[in-house]
């Protein structure tokens, strides 16, 4: 993938990571049981999905190939901390000297497979722009996110392969949602599988 955001990815990626961090931080214990836009999980379930991806992202920009760092885990007392802490360490990974020189393996995607730094942080970066949407809606929050940050993620969302490849069991995006509305947010989500009008059906007191 050779778009010009891609010079900038460790900094976008960066952007949609504090913005998951900051919309995490206002959840209650309450808010846990919520639905989420992701079908089968809660918001438990969805945060122990985001931390998993952040522990594996790490992982393999440290060239670990071992799919046990992409496995979920308890969330522990403190979900909101647990979060802030797995963020803390995908961002210093992402940072690290001469990272973007280095090959990831993604082991969750394509056992075996190496993928060019920058290409492998920007499946990180659409994939929180999408998770930082799918908190937002969860808590009834609002989501403001950098236009060049929308930008990209948008470019990757493109690219994304559809197809059947989208209704077997574990893939990462559920099929394309048809959306007329021009918001580039609304077409990055229904792009991935999220209906831009999802909203939670639940009032939890």
């Amino acid at each position: 993938m050779h778009t010009n955001f891609m010079a900038d990815v460790v900094a976008l990626d960066a952007q949609a990571v504090r913005a998951s961090v900051d919309l995490v931080m206002q959840a209650t214990e309450q808010d846990l049981a919520r639905p989420t836009p992701c079908a089968d999980w809660t918001l438990h379930g969805l945060l122990r999905h985001m931390i998993a991806q952040h522990h594996g992202f790490a992982a393999a920009a440290g060239g670990d190939a071992d799919l046990a760092r992409w496995q979920l885990e308890p969330l522990g007392e403190d979900p909101a901390a647990a979060y802030r802490a797995a963020a803390d360490q995908v961002l210093a990974a992402f940072a690290a000297d001469g990272v973007l020189d280095r090959d990831f393996p993604l082991p969750e995607i394509a056992r075996g497979l190496m993928f060019p730094a920058r290409q492998a942080i920007s499946f990180h970066l659409v994939d929180y722009v999408v998770h930082s949407w799918d908190v937002a809606r969860t808590l009834d929050l609002p989501l403001r996110l950098d236009p060049a940050l929308l930008d990209a993620a948008l470019a990757v969302a493109r690219a994304v392969p559809g197809g059947a490849a989208r209704l077997e069991p574990g893939a990462a995006f559920a099929p394309e949602v048809a959306w007329s509305g021009g918001a580039s947010l609304d077409q990055i989500v229904a792009l991935l599988g999220r209906s831009p009008g999802w909203q939670t059906q639940v009032s939890l007191v």
